[in-house]
């Protein structure tokens, strides 16, 4: 379960994950959808989550709206996004305007585990690659039950870790909060059910992680020889720390040391 922090550690490290979602590096590398299995498994959740074009969705830290906006087009219904990084929830609105869907897809500054909704809000819930970035993920679980309307379906995709990660990766990880406090798959049932959800479905995607992390490594070879080249400014950036990182990353995922999950649940019928 989530470790102890103070007020401000939960403050720093909410900033923390946002400016990494808003950064241009992040983007070079993870492209327009933020996490494993990109739009692929986001269909897989609205199908798991049975929406309609009735069905009114909330999609938690929604970042720039790619998935928000994917799910209008594909199954019809209205979605509501909030994200923690206000510059995200401008891009996103901006994308829903330009894609014609402004009438049904709007996005809202919020955190998770204080949502800005009332209690009942939404059919349906999901929250994709981001739940571990919650320090206090028990009172996010809590608000997804609360804003979710009888009967309403939520799901969440997410990394997964075991116990133990090989020295190399975990004292890196370490430094990456983002990361660092992804759980089992037991362990978000646990947060789920805790907060008087009926868990339904856990599917494993480590095959989703495996190509994104193939992905990243073509990736960070192609910026590394733009900044040789000096087609591209990249100040910071340790492309070796970053290949090693993507190389032990592939060997955890390989020893079912790392994964990539989804996990859906239900309100309790009335």
């Amino acid at each position: 379960m989530t470790r102890e922090l103070d007020a401000d550690s939960h403050r720093n490290i909410k900033q923390c994950c946002a400016q990494l979602y808003e950064n241009d590096f992040a983007k070079i590398l993870l492209g327009d959808s933020f996490h494993p299995g990109g739009l692929r498994l986001t269909e897989r959740l609205g199908e798991l989550l049975h929406l309609t074009p009735a069905s009114r969705v909330l999609d938690v830290a929604s970042g720039k709206g790619t998935s928000a906006v994917f799910l209008a087009e594909q199954f019809g219904c209205q979605v509501v996004g909030t994200d923690y990084s206000s510059k995200n929830i401008e891009q996103a609105n901006e994308f829903a305007a330009v894609k014609g869907l402004a009438s049904r897809v709007h996005f809202k500054h919020g955190d998770a585990e204080g949502l800005p909704f009332p209690d009942a809000s939404f059919d349906a819930l999901l929250c994709e690659c981001a739940f571990c970035t919650f320090p206090d993920k028990a009172a996010a679980a809590r608000e997804f039950a609360r804003v979710l309307r009888p009967k309403g379906n939520m799901g969440l995709s997410d990394l997964t870790r075991g116990p133990v990660l090989p020295k190399e990766l975990n004292s890196l990880l370490a430094w990456i909060a983002c990361i660092a406090d992804a759980q089992s798959v037991e362990s978000y049932v646990e947060y789920l059910l805790s907060a008087g959800l009926v868990v339904g479905q856990v599917e494993l995607h480590n095959e989703a992680l495996t190509e994104l992390v193939q992905q990243i490594r073509m990736k960070l070879l192609s910026a590394e020889i733009m900044v040789g080249l000096k087609k591209l400014a990249l100040p910071g950036i340790d492309f070796h720390a970053a290949n090693e990182l993507a190389k032990h990353a592939l060997e955890a995922i390989r020893l079912d040391q790392i994964g990539y999950a989804i996990v859906t649940a239900a309100t309790p019928r009335p």
